[in-house]
């Protein structure tokens, strides 16, 4: 698989598939925890690209799947890894592109659309939805479940389940845990006011942690969203409405 250097200390893994010559390009974000081939190829969204003829970038995120995995909260902080997207996408050669993210990757998705706005010309958020704007827990309990020694001792459904998905994937833990400490607050929603790019946002209907994707799409302009009946924060992701709904958006606003 090809790889792009593009810290001293970072490379990125990615997959570059669909014909380059494609009208759009979707730039592809994992969610936490998680990796290119088990966010976007395992469950049909890469192939779902190719029969479309839509040229697709999936990367593995820093300290996820195939790529670096520093031990340094400080690689993790949200302007680095916009950064990345970026410098990665210049020495692909792609000079804007529609950029979907679920979960974690929405959330950068989001911060790389307001900061680089000028790069990305079309913004799909999965997995996330009003609780963006609740304040974070007190102290990083995701980072206390990555670093716990024993996966028993983690009370909270969700973080076991987080925990059990990085086990099952062999992701580095340490990695994981310095990851979670940089993350950064909730949405602000002066900011989403300023995003003017066609924005559709999507999440389960029993998704405890993201909440309501129209509670998000409501603050951005122009904003849609769509709610997937009977899915989680987990199943979402695979499910055949999600493809629909991002496939009937890249038509409806093509260019």
């Amino acid at each position: 698989m090809p790889f792009l250097k593009i810290r001293d200390d970072v490379s990125l893994a990615y997959d570059d598939v669909g014909p380059r010559e494609a009208p759009d390009t979707v730039v592809l974000l994992h969610g936490f925890s998680s990796n290119r081939n088990e966010n976007w190829r395992r469950v049909g969204w890469l192939g779902a690209f190719e029969r479309r003829r839509v040229r697709a970038i999936a990367f593995d995120l820093p300290g996820h799947g195939e790529s670096d995995k520093p031990h340094d909260p400080a690689a993790y902080r949200t302007d680095v890894l916009v950064a990345d997207v970026v410098a990665a996408l210049d020495q692909i050669g792609v000079p804007s592109a529609t950029l979907m993210g679920y979960s974690m990757g929405a959330r950068l998705a989001l911060a790389a659309a307001l900061a680089r706005p000028e790069r990305f010309d079309r913004l799909i958020l999965g997995g996330v939805g009003g609780k963006m704007f609740d304040p974070p827990p007190a102290g990083n309990p995701m980072a206390d479940a990555m670093e716990a020694a024993d996966i028993d001792t983690i009370s909270e459904p969700l973080l076991k389940s987080f925990r059990l998905f990085a086990d099952e994937q062999g992701e580095d833990l340490k990695a994981l845990a310095a990851c979670a400490r940089a993350r950064s607050g909730g949405a602000d929603r002066a900011s989403l006011g300023r995003l003017r790019m066609p924005t559709l946002v999507v999440a389960g209907a029993r998704d405890e942690l993201a909440g309501s994707p129209d509670d998000l799409a409501a603050e951005i302009p122009g904003g849609r969203s769509v709610t997937l009946p009977g899915c989680d924060h987990f199943s979402a992701i695979a499910h055949a409405l999600f493809k629909a709904a991002v496939f009937d958006f890249l038509e409806e606003t093509a260019t």
